[in-house]
């Protein structure tokens, strides 16, 4: 039940996006004794900039999770905006701080970063490919920076986008080595698919395989099949993987602890999720 007290977390996307948020939030906070709950909340565009400042003008209202097709818009509509925000030029967390401000942060590359790390997988120093340099693979270079990995390089079919992100890593990790416009994995310690390729039977890898080092690690973004054939064939190789819901239940508790909730682990949340796949 919600009370006068209960914090709220908006959960904003377009009126036909499938809110699968408050399947994973809501039970862990019933489960953690928390009063809080996350809300589906549908917005159009054209009326999302006005709403996302009223929704804030509720005085329990903890934070907003931002979806598509507004992650984009988010990120102009900040009065502060963290690193991740202006290195993937998107933005899928709000929270309001003492001063009344917006505060915002992007957490899809974080969730990545962190499934990586409790997999084992050593960042600092590695030399990491990304393919695909749209909102996800933006936040997954950003993150990747962060964690100190000593090279980037970056493809996307539309060969402006990897040199405009290019162009943000550098104005933001001046030692970072980034590199442009091939997609060859050859002597990448991390190998990320962060394109939609793979979510349809019939789609074409996003890159050889088979100069892929079996040491390498591995990690997809597609959610909607858990081991897609870009996984399959690098697990035929030998390479660690990380499947994309991974993502999703590592990037949870990261948001938590930006709405200053307690945290759990993704074990938790997963044992806990209502949903229905």
């Amino acid at each position: 039940m919600i009370r006068g007290t209960t914090e709220l977390i908006a959960h904003i996307g377009y009126p036909t996006h499938a809110f699968k948020a408050p399947m994973i939030y809501n039970p862990y906070f019933e489960h953690a004794g928390i009063d809080a709950v996350v809300v589906p909340m549908a917005s159009r565009g054209e009326h999302y900039p006005a709403f996302l400042r009223a929704v804030f003008a509720l005085d329990n209202v903890r934070g907003a999770l931002i979806t598509m097709p507004h992650k984009v818009t988010t990120a102009s509509l900040l009065d502060v905006a963290l690193p991740a925000v202006c290195i993937a030029g998107s933005c899928n967390a709000v929270r309001r701080d003492a001063d009344g401000r917006l505060v915002g942060d992007m957490f899809d590359g974080e969730g990545f970063v962190r499934g990586l790390r409790r997999k084992g997988c050593t960042l600092q120093g590695a030399r990491a490919l990304v393919v695909g340099c749209g909102g996800v693979g933006s936040a997954i270079a950003a993150s990747l920076a962060a964690a100190g990995v000593a090279a980037i390089a970056l493809f996307d079919a539309h060969a402006p986008a990897a040199e405009a992100l290019g162009g943000r890593l550098k104005d933001h990790y001046a030692a970072l080595e980034v590199n442009v416009g091939s997609n060859d994995p050859d002597g990448c310690d991390i190998v990320v698919n962060g394109t939609p390729l793979g979510m349809n039977d019939g789609d074409p890898l996003p890159l050889d395989v088979a100069r892929i080092s079996p040491q390498a690690f591995v990690g997809e973004v597609v959610m909607k099949t858990e081991m897609t054939a870009f996984l399959k064939a690098a697990a035929a190789r030998g390479c660690r993987y990380q499947v994309g819901s991974d993502m999703l239940f590592e990037m949870i508790p990261a948001y938590l602890e930006f709405f200053g909730f307690p945290t759990t682990t993704p074990e938790t949340l997963r044992a806990l999720a209502r949903l229905s796949y």
